[in-house]
Order: structure tokens, then C-alpha cells, then sequence
């Protein structure tokens, strides 16, 4: 990514912030409220159920933010993105691509697998390619392959995460990348945002902060379990899909499970008859972060964002006041 193409990412912006693209969650309608109120919103390919449905969804968020722009000119409308899994075992790999080719989403996200034939086909028509990646080993392979910026996806994150200390995993990336970074893993609040800026991040990926949203397709008791959840009902484990990742340990006791016994998901009993034989993971074991405790009701995304902002900038103001009254002093 050239230093022109993230300046323009973040022109468009209110807030270093995107918005991570959420499995069974993340919609159009969350991406456009995003977008207007100037953070990345972003989607997994795989949440439109088809890639009829994946068209229509491209067709509709780049329409109405085209219209946005139009009737807001003077308004920060940040840009859009798209995840897409680069991994052969995407069975629509083939398909996506050639939307992706077709209505050229701005930022394409990949996981897993090689990004290279993505980057491909998003530099050809000018996009921007982020890679996200859990370790040392895969952010150099991301690198290796032409991705524009790298997803540090660390402990403490939503969904499928690392294991590595974001400060710590930062700082190791710097050593061999001087590229754009976006920093992820338990950041909820402004003064998370300015903490990664501070630690040389570019931008940051949220996630759980969105699920309990008016938008989200959550459904009202994934979202009234968020509110009531706490760092201590985050479990990381990869018995549901074979991944490790960080899910809400009500939602496993919810299917009739153990937490602290969990088996591995081939010696897990799903046969009929069983209590949890129709169990699945994202859609009855449900995802967060372990910022999960900052979620305190159901909001719209954009009071969310205007909250972030606020706080975002308090914190700003605080630090630089600080140091004024320290000059003066010294």
C-alpha cells in the first residue's frame, strides 16, 4: 500500500477504526451506518448465503454510499470492505473473486490460505488488500504474497484469534514491517484507539463492540448475553470448528455443555437423541471478545461510534494537557 493509498483510507475518516467483518452478524445495513458515521465497515463474503446474494449486497452498499457522498459533500464517508476467504476450501472462491473483480470493494480482507490471487485482481483495479494474521509466520508469508497491510490479530480477540500480547506482537511486526498495521484483540473503548496509535498502529479492528447493535443480525438473546457477559465468560478453546477461538462460555452451557469439560469435537456425542447433536458453532456457541464487558446496552452503530469518537478524543486532549502543564512546570 503506498503512503497515497492510506492517507486516502484515512481522509475518509472520523476514527482509525474497522469495523471487523462478523460472521452470521455483520450486514449491509451495519457496513452503510459505519461508513456514514466515518469508520470501515466490512463483511464476510460467506455471511450473504449465495453469490446472487453477495451481488445484491455489493450493488446495494455501493449505491447508497454513491448517494451519501452525492447528498453529503462536505461529510467524512469512509471507505468499505469485504472479507474473503482465500483458503481453496472457500467453495465459492471462484465465484467471489469475480464479484470482488466486478464491484471492486475498496479494501478486501483476507483469511487464511494465500492472498496472492486476491491482491491480484483488487491492485488491478486500485483496491487495497489487508491480510489478517496470528503470528510472525503468517504476517511474513501475508508480506511475502503482496498484501498492502497486516491484521494483528491478537490475544483477547473475537472470533478466531492468536494468542500473542498485541503489544509485544506490535512491536516484533515493526522489527520487519514498516507498512500499514491494524491492531486487534480486546480494544472497546477511544482510549484503546489512541493506546494502538500510540503503539504505532495505523488503525484498529472492532468487532464485539458492534454485536449489540440495533443493525446487527444478531438475535436478541446473543445480544442481551454480550451485555450481561464479562471477561471471565470468554473461553478460548478450538473444539467447535477445529480453529481456536474465543467464544461465550453462557452460550456453551446454553447447549447443554460443559465448559470446563469440553471434548474434542470428534469425541463429542452429536449423534440423535443427544442434547447438542444440532450444536454449531457462530450459530449456537456465540462469539466475543474479551472486551466484551464494555457493552453495557443495545445501540445504534453510529451512538457507538459517536461514543468511541468522544472518548477518542478526551483522551487525546487529557495526554496533550498533561504534558502542557509538565512543560510548564519544567
Amino acid at each position: 500500500m503506498t503512503k497515497k493509498a492510506i492517507a486516502t483510507i484515512k481522509d475518509s475518516l472520523e476514527l482509525p477504526v474497522i469495523m471487523a467483518p462478523m460472521f452470521l452478524i455483520s450486514n449491509p445495513n451495519m457496513i452503510i451506518k459505519a461508513c456514514e458515521a466515518g469508520v470501515v465497515g466490512s463483511f464476510p463474503a460467506l455471511n450473504a448465503r449465495t453469490s446472487e446474494v453477495l451481488e445484491e449486497w455489493m450493488i446495494q452498499i455501493t449505491n447508497e454510499l454513491e448517494d451519501l457522498k452525492m447528498k453529503n459533500p462536505n461529510k467524512k464517508i469512509a471507505q468499505w470492505a469485504v472479507n474473503f476467504i482465500s483458503h481453496r476450501s472457500n467453495k465459492r472462491y471462484v465465484e467471489d473473486l469475480k464479484l470482488l473483480k466486478k464491484y471492486q470493494p475498496p479494501i478486501v480482507i483476507t483469511s487464511l490460505g494465500d492472498p496472492s490471487p486476491v491482491v491480484e485482481v483488487v491492485h488491478e483495479y486500485g483496491g487495497t488488500v489487508l491480510s489478517d494474521v496470528i503470528n510472525i509466520k503468517f504476517a511474513k508469508k501475508a508480506i511475502e504474497k503482496g498484501s498492502d497491510g497486516l491484521i494483528l490479530v491478537s490475544s483477547g480477540a473475537g472470533g478466531h484469534a492468536g494468542t500473542l500480547n498485541p503489544i509485544s506482537f506490535i512491536h516484533e511486526v515493526k522489527e520487519f514491517w514498516a507498512g500499514p498495521i491494524i491492531l486487534a484483540g480486546g480494544i472497546s473503548k477511544g482510549q484503546d484507539i489512541l493506546a494502538a496509535e500510540v503503539l504505532g498502529a495505523d488503525f484498529v479492528y472492532m468487532g464485539s463492540r458492534f454485536i449489540a447493535t440495533k443493525e446487527s443480525l444478531a438475535v436478541d438473546e446473543y445480544k442481551e448475553m454480550v451485555i450481561q457477559s464479562t471477561i471471565e465468560d470468554v473461553l478460548y478453546t478450538d473444539v467447535f470448528s477445529g480453529i481456536h477461538a474465543n467464544y461465550l462460555i453462557p452460550s456453551i452451557q446454553k447447549a447443554g455443555l460443559d465448559p470446563s469439560n469440553l471434548k474434542d469435537k470428534n469425541e463429542m456425542d452429536f449423534s440423535a437423541g443427544s442434547n447438542n447433536h444440532h450444536v454449531k458453532a457462530w450459530k449456537d456457541i456465540w462469539g466475543a471478545g474479551q472486551g466484551v464487558g464494555v457493552t453495557k446496552k443495545v445501540q445504534y452503530v453510529s451512538e457507538i461510534i459517536e461514543e468511541l469518537h468522544d472518548s477518542y478524543h478526551k483522551a487525546k486532549t487529557a495526554i496533550i494537557n498533561d504534558k502542557e502543564q509538565y512543560l510548564l512546570k519544567n
